[in-house]
């Protein structure tokens, strides 16, 4: 399908979810095909662990999105894989090197044109994953069930001719709580990356793909792999966009950054 790989500096993608029924992973092994990237950043949640305790679910799309992962990394792509919350269970193994690949809790990304990036998954700043675990569970399944909606909701508008369109996430962006919830969970990220010095964040967590500015800070957000199958790239310029890959016959919308220097 595609002549041609596009070439990133970076590519940043999280909450992929592998292991669980609403993981896009045939898109996601699509996007993998299509672009070739020197660092390969997997920004937390990548593999579900809360889900596979509960319940082995492993198909064969979800072995070739790690084949594809793992094939960069034999390519001389660096793959730094940065834990997240529903893949904790990595967070033992932090440090550890495999060849091209190494596990850390948190990474440090220089931009071609020398800014300092914070790459962290975000559950740490999320009062309800860090307090509340409990709550965090329930949500998790009520989302399960959402994302089970979607299935039959996007079955309907394929016979309809329609494309694809995710009412969990549009429910969760038309609830003014949720709203509130991600504007705060940014401030918490740029508050630290202002005590840290660091010129700006890249994360993941709340599935919500956005590149912006909090109060001085850049915030890039990947998005995710369940809804909305987003990533954030850098170019050999150190320009950051989110590409969107949702269609059937996939197609790359770029939405790039407004670059905000310090002064």
């Amino acid at each position: 399908m595609f002549s041609d790989k596009t070439h990133y500096r970076s590519i940043f993608i999280s909450d992929t979810h592998l292991g669980t029924r609403g993981c896009q992973a045939e898109r996601l092994a699509g996007f993998l095909k299509a672009h070739t990237c020197d660092q390969l950043y997997l920004v937390g949640d990548i593999v579900d662990g809360w889900r596979l305790k509960s319940g082995f679910y492993w198909p064969q799309e979800h072995n070739n999105v790690m084949r594809r992962i793992l094939t960069a990394a034999k390519r001389d792509t660096e793959v730094i894989y940065v834990t997240g919350n529903h893949d904790e269970f990595l967070r033992r193994y932090a440090d550890m090197q495999l060849g091209s690949l190494r596990i850390v809790n948190r990474a440090i990304h220089t931009t071609a044109d020398g800014r300092q990036m914070l790459v962290i998954h975000g559950d740490e700043y999320d009062v309800v994953t860090r307090y509340h675990r409990w709550i965090a569970f329930l949500g998790d399944m009520g989302y399960t069930l959402l994302l089970n909606c979607n299935g039959l909701v996007n079955w309907a508008r394929r016979r309809l001719g329609y494309g694809y369109w995710s009412l969990s996430a549009w429910l969760k962006y038309k609830v003014k709580r949720a709203v509130s919830y991600i504007g705060e969970f940014e401030q918490a990220l740029a508050r630290q990356c202002r005590q840290e010095r660091f010129d700006g964040v890249i994360c993941g967590h709340i599935h919500h793909a956005e590149i912006r500015q909090v109060d001085g800070i850049e915030y890039l957000n990947c998005g995710d792999w369940v809804e909305s199958c987003t990533a954030v790239v850098e170019d050999r310029l150190g320009r950051f966009s989110i590409v969107r890959w949702t269609e059937d016959v996939p197609s790359a919308e770029i939405v790039p950054l407004r670059q905000a220097r310090r002064a």
